[in-house]
């Protein structure tokens, strides 16, 4: 089973990292697609930095903020796994539950 976990964010800059790792080591085959809802906060530099060093995530930018739904369809187009979750970046939710 391969899933694909979509991560929508928009100034996530305090929790972006963590949870990008958490998501990482959960025990699954996965594929990982961030979208940065035009964040201002400096979420978008670690991202940028993150899609330059980090093969296994895939981020895409919006070029104006356009709200949860839009960041969603858009990390929805390009999964291809069997199971999509959405993953929250503010880590209300952690990836070690996937199982359940």
């Amino acid at each position: 089973m391969h899933l694909s976990v979509v991560i929508p964010c928009y100034n996530e800059k305090d929790t972006i990292e963590q949870i990008i790792k958490r998501v990482k080591d959960a025990p699954f085959d996965k594929e990982i697609i961030i979208v940065d809802d035009y964040s201002t906060d400096g979420t978008r530099d670690i991202l940028k930095n993150l899609a330059a060093d980090d093969t296994p995530v895939r981020v895409f930018f919006h070029a104006r903020n356009r709200g949860k739904g839009a960041a969603l369809r858009t990390g929805f187009k390009y999964c291809a796994g069997d199971i999509v979750i959405v993953q929250d970046a503010d880590l209300e939710y952690d990836p070690a539950d996937y199982p359940q």
